[in-house]
């Protein structure tokens, strides 16, 4: 099973995550992105001091660049998720925005390993994109495409923490995302937190 419309027999909430609402664990999820955001700035000045140079030169188009790349970036995103989430569900994802960040949401329940899938697809398919970008086009332009790697990357943290997450729980846990929030649903398991 990849998916389901209707909840299973048997099943019961466990647990939801709410960033929105989960003061705690959002400081966790932020902090987790500034560490990986702080390790990719890092990285992208010793990959640009293997050339010698370290080139930082955001003139106002290269900045304009960034800023229209980033949002663009962000709509690809959850974009991805979308798609993900409609090849296993079969259903139109509902796309939105909260005022804090974007987000695509379904009220289908997919399996444990599809729903990883969905949340790490955006990592990937734009990590990948990215980083070729990185190697095909000027150098003077590496910090613009490398910033919104940045993004790519600890932007993500909430993808990576639910991932981390749900990868230690049963296989046959079933996951609603609506896109401000997710419940994680189980048969014959012990609810927590």
């Amino acid at each position: 099973m990849k998916s389901c419309l209707e909840l299973p027999e048997g099943y019961e909430a466990l647990f939801a995550i709410d960033l929105q609402k989960d003061k705690k664990l959002a400081l966790l999820v932020n902090s987790l992105a500034l560490v990986i955001a702080l390790a990719l700035i890092v990285l992208g000045g010793a990959l640009m001091l293997r050339h010698s140079e370290i080139i930082i030169e955001l003139t106002l188009v290269k900045t304009l660049a960034l800023l229209a790349g980033l949002v663009v970036y962000i709509l690809l995103h959850e974009l991805v998720h979308g798609i993900f989430m409609r090849l296993y569900s079969g259903q139109r994802p509902k796309y939105g925005f909260t005022g804090l960040y974007a987000y695509a949401g379904s009220q289908a329940y997919f399996a444990k390993k599809p729903y990883i899938v969905i949340a790490l697809a955006p990592i990937v398919v734009w990590g990948v994109v990215l980083a070729a970008l990185c190697v095909l086009l000027p150098r003077d332009w590496f910090w613009v495409v490398w910033l919104i790697q940045v993004i790519n990357l600890s932007g993500a943290a909430g993808d990576l923490y639910v991932t981390v997450r749900f990868s230690h729980l049963p296989r046959n846990i079933l996951v609603q995302d609506t896109g401000v929030s997710m419940t994680v649903f189980g048969r014959g398991l012990e609810k927590n937190g």
